[in-house]
């Protein structure tokens, strides 16, 4: 288990400065040891100050959805510092994963993810979604107004996104190429609607649907890269795994890394920034450790994001 989960970033001063000077520089040495212009992480949340408070006191609380484990938010820093921080790091693109809990939400959180992309021009502007009336109006809406990627949250959700209410708006997002970065796999804990099997009926009903499997499908690691293997549009994201933390309680199976390499053309990196509670690079350090070449970690570091986005 990383020593780093065990304490949670401290709020300020000096020291802590340092350290992430330290961080920054260790980031970096990573990327340009690849020959790299820098980083793209697909998977970093940004929200309403007030809706993230709240995501940060639910892991505090260690509620169920974190599968009952203690989870310090490693980068607890107000939005400013947090972007000026993945800079620092030398992340030349992320994202903005939002997501609402219930009906009436995703209009408002595309809202202000459209209004904080413009003010954050290294941020791919991102949107949401949810099943419900409308659902199609408001996404087309949020592509229209410049909207890159997606969030999709099955688990917090807790809806299937097989779904009647969303089959259309799945269609749309085919058709404009859209990726969808979706949490469906059952870590931390299960949901009623995660799992390979829901997103495997929207897959058959829009095979050209970009999605882009979150955590690789944690635990279902295997099962989701068979969907990845099926659907040439089908990509995964790598964010916690590898790490000591996720390796501790939902490990990778060791069979399953050949079929991880060949598809190195379709893995993203993604880290779950900032609430991670283990240090930044140690996410980078993790997949290094898999000995997949450099080859594989440039792809997935920065070349295959920077293609699927145009960077």
């Amino acid at each position: 288990m990383d020593d780093h989960r065990k304490e949670p970033a401290d709020s300020g001063g000096t020291a802590e400065a340092t350290s992430m000077g330290e961080e920054a520089g260790e980031v970096r040495a990573f990327w340009g040891r690849l020959g790299l212009p820098g980083l793209v992480d697909v998977h970093t949340h940004f929200m309403p100050e007030r809706v993230l408070r709240k995501v940060w006191a639910y892991f505090d609380a260690v509620g169920p959805q974190t599968g009952g484990l203690e989870w310090p938010i490693t980068y607890r820093h107000e939005e400013s510092e947090r972007t000026a921080l993945l800079r620092e790091f030398g992340v030349r693109a992320f994202t903005a994963m939002l997501y609402p809990h219930k009906p009436g939400m995703a209009r408002w959180l595309n809202d202000w993810a459209a209004d904080f992309a413009r003010r954050t021009p290294d941020c791919l502007h991102t949107a949401t979604l949810y099943p419900e009336p409308g659902v199609e109006t408001y996404v087309r809406e949020a592509v229209e107004a410049g909207a890159r990627v997606l969030k999709a949250h099955v688990q917090v959700g807790a809806y299937d996104p097989a779904d009647e209410l969303l089959d259309r708006t799945w269609g749309l997002l085919a058709e404009a190429g859209i990726p969808v970065v979706i949490h469906c796999g059952s870590g931390p804990a299960p949901g009623k609607h995660t799992g390979p099997e829901p997103i495997a009926r929207v897959l058959a009903r829009h095979p050209r649907l970009r999605l882009v499997v979150a955590h690789l499908g944690m635990p279902e690691y295997e099962e989701f890269l068979g969907l990845a293997e099926r659907y040439g549009e089908v990509r995964l994201d790598t964010t916690m795994t590898f790490t000591d933390f996720a390796e501790e309680l939902m490990p990778f199976p060791g069979r399953a890394l050949p079929r991880l390499a060949g598809l190195g053309d379709r893995v993203l990196l993604g880290s779950d920034f900032p609430n991670i509670p283990y240090p930044y690079v140690h996410q980078l350090h993790a997949l290094e450790r898999l000995g997949l070449g450099d080859e594989w970690l440039r792809a997935v570091c920065h070349d295959n994001a920077a293609e699927l986005f145009g960077l």
